[in-house]
């Protein structure tokens, strides 16, 4: 087996502290599989940047890494007030229709949406949470409420409408111009914030190319509403624990996080939990025994992949929160219960051709004690079929396409490597059997368990598996 071969992946978020090429070199041979680019806090100069030197050390070190573009989204902000005001339980404000306000209780809240959408009774989260007040009256353009929590107000905090669906897409404008350029610059995945519903996700995909693949972000309530059919549009899940921790009662989210899970599992598609996983280590060497127990937990249930935020992006040690993470998940899949519970986590297989082959490759592998399963594929679907049912062995995805082989990156246990045309399948498994044996994948004896679909290059045509013994 590949040394340091980890079935969980890490997706890391580029910024001030590792955007150097000699960086993000250091983070990918530490353990980092894709990377995430924050549209919240970039310039547009970084957005190349970002790509391009990533690309540097995908070309150098002869792997596949991913890239994923988080877009901002409609995040609301309060206006300008002149000075922090204070506010206590009981008192009444005033949030006013405009960019800046001088005047004691009342908060400008330059967003005509939220007048037009917010009801009476609605909570109001400022913040990230610490301030709550309730809507007592809608006007036109002011809305009365009354504190709940009380605390410190500033300019420009963040404003989160649990239980109010806003009457918009999710898709701003400005997100449909950084969507232009990372298709462009050749992303991988397009992380869609603040999802409410399933027509988000069919507006950013009537602007997507077909080779650029959708991740949802579950982080409002209303989304948890249509989870199936968003899983279902969409081509992988976040659950951004963030926001979503705001918007529910904190209590409730480690549920969903495992309803989450489930329903991505479930449909086959990657899902990724990310926020504060391992925060301590913004400006810690080590986490917290909590934050390791969090880590532990998202590997456990069987997420593809975990995420690292500020940690990577502006911490002090970027490089030892990507090598906890690593060790980490290394830790969790020698469990000796970690298989069984994945498997006893699995519901039923859909009822398709490819699925039951991915069943079936599973259990061959398992029966004939082969330490690997490969997938041939010009989309990847074969190895996320394959990934659903979470075999023991590796699962080693070969592909011509060199995008197929980044959007896999971020899938549970593919090992993929972009291997040249072949005219026919014969020459195929010639090819792999050779890059097995070098890499020590597999030995003279082993068998190796092959799933396929033919003709070769006819995309979703997963119908082929068999077996072949290492001479």
């Amino acid at each position: 087996m590949i040394k340091n071969y980890r079935k969980t992946k890490i997706l890391a978020t580029i910024g001030p502290s590792s955007e150097k090429i000699t960086k993000i070199e250091k983070l990918i041979l530490s353990g980092v599989d894709a990377f995430r680019i924050n549209c919240s806090h970039i310039a547009d100069f970084q957005f190349k940047n970002y790509i391009e030197n990533i690309r540097k050390v995908e070309k150098k070190l002869k792997k596949p890494i991913g890239i994923l573009i988080d877009l901002q989204g409609p995040k609301l902000r309060i206006g300008e007030i002149e000075n922090n005001m204070p506010l206590k339980r009981g008192q009444k404000l005033l949030l006013i229709n405009n960019k800046k306000s001088s005047k004691p209780n009342e908060v400008p809240l330059p967003e005509e949406k939220v007048f037009k959408s917010v009801k009476v009774n609605h909570p109001i989260f400022i913040d990230d949470g610490k301030i709550k007040l309730k809507v007592l009256k809608v006007y036109k353009n002011i809305i009365e409420t009354k504190v709940i929590s009380e605390g410190i107000l500033k300019s420009k905090k963040g404003i989160n409408l649990p239980e109010t669906v806003l009457k918009n897409s999710a898709l701003t404008s400005a997100d449909k111009k950084n969507v232009k350029k990372a298709i462009e610059l050749g992303v991988d995945w397009i992380a869609l914030s603040f999802i409410q519903s399933p027509e988000d996700i069919k507006d950013l995909r009537k602007i997507c190319k077909k080779n650029v693949s959708i991740m949802a972000k579950i982080e409002k309530p209303t989304a948890l509403n249509h989870i199936n059919k968003i899983t279902e549009l969409a081509d992988g899940l976040m659950i951004a624990r963030g926001d979503l921790g705001v918007e529910l009662p904190i209590q409730d989210v480690p549920s969903w996080q495992k309803r989450i899970i489930r329903e991505a599992r479930m449909q086959g598609k990657p899902v990724v939990v990310s926020t504060q996983m391992l925060e301590s280590m913004i400006t810690s060497k080590t986490p917290t025994r909590a934050e390791v127990s969090d880590v532990a937990t998202a590997v456990f249930e069987g997420s593809d992949a975990v995420m690292l935020s500020a940690e990577s992006a502006i911490g002090d040690n970027p490089e030892l929160a990507v090598k906890m993470m690593d060790k980490i998940a290394h830790s969790v899949e020698k469990n000796p219960n970690y298989s069984s519970i994945l498997l006893a986590q699995l519901e039923e297989t859909p009822d398709s051709t490819p699925d039951a082959i991915a069943t079936a490759s599973r259990t061959l592998a398992t029966e004939l004690n082969s330490p690997v399963i490969v997938c041939y594929t010009e989309s990847g679907s074969t190895g996320i079929k394959v990934s659903r049912v979470r075999p023991k062995q590796m699962i080693l995805t070969v592909t011509p396409i060199v995008e197929t082989a980044r959007k896999l990156t971020l899938v549970w246990g593919v090992k993929c490597i972009v291997q040249k045309d072949a005219n026919n399948l014969e020459e195929m498994i010639k090819m792999t059997k050779a890059y097995s044996k070098k890499e020590k994948i597999i030995k003279k004896g082993e068998k190796m368990v092959i799933t396929a679909g033919l003709p070769l290059k006819k995309l979703g045509t997963t119908n082929l598996i068999r077996v072949i013994k290492i001479d």
